[in-house]
């Protein structure tokens, strides 16, 4: 799967609560906690993200709760993808539970400013900075955490195995 889109870059320790803060956690509706994303982080970032375009962050990216309307409310968004320096451990498991495409890369981490644009290939994990003209190789995903993604999450794969849910 190849993704391309705009960076949007923040720094470390954006923890969940920055992600989808807590205030709207009272509905699950993926189109209404898309509205609130990152809001904390940046007022604008709701009403100016498009479809397909990527969050670039620093270390320890969705640190804080468990929650998973996190990594819902980015895809809702129209997040294509999260490439980060690293990942908070529950929220990287959480992403791929919920369909959301992320990579590990402190290069591309590094070299990425606001409004560039890149591209992702999931399947090879290779990064590339289309404005700058650089590439990079994100930490491999493991084959069964990919298909997650490309199914749409743990449920739709679960689903599309034909199994009860």
């Amino acid at each position: 799967m190849k993704l391309r889109g705009k960076v949007w870059k923040f720094g470390a320790d954006i923890d969940t609560d920055r992600i989808i803060p807590a205030r709207y956690l009272n509905t699950s509706d993926p189109k209404e906690l898309a509205t609130h994303c990152m809001e904390d982080e940046d007022p604008s970032f709701a009403s100016k993200v498009r479809p397909g375009d990527v969050i670039v962050a620093d270390k320890n990216f969705g640190c804080g709760s468990s929650r998973e309307h996190a990594p819902i409310a980015l895809k809702a968004a129209g997040v294509a993808c999260v490439i980060a320096r690293s990942f908070a451990r529950i929220f990287y498991r959480n992403a791929f539970n919920m369909g959301l495409p992320i990579l590990e890369s402190a290069e591309a981490v590094d070299t990425a400013e606001n409004g560039d644009v890149i591209e992702a290939d999931m399947d090879t994990g290779e990064i590339r900075n289309v404005t700058k003209g650089l590439g990079f190789k994100a930490r491999p995903v493991p084959p069964f955490m990919q298909e997650l993604v490309k199914a749409g999450g743990l449920l739709e794969s679960i689903k599309k195995r034909g199994a009860v849910v």
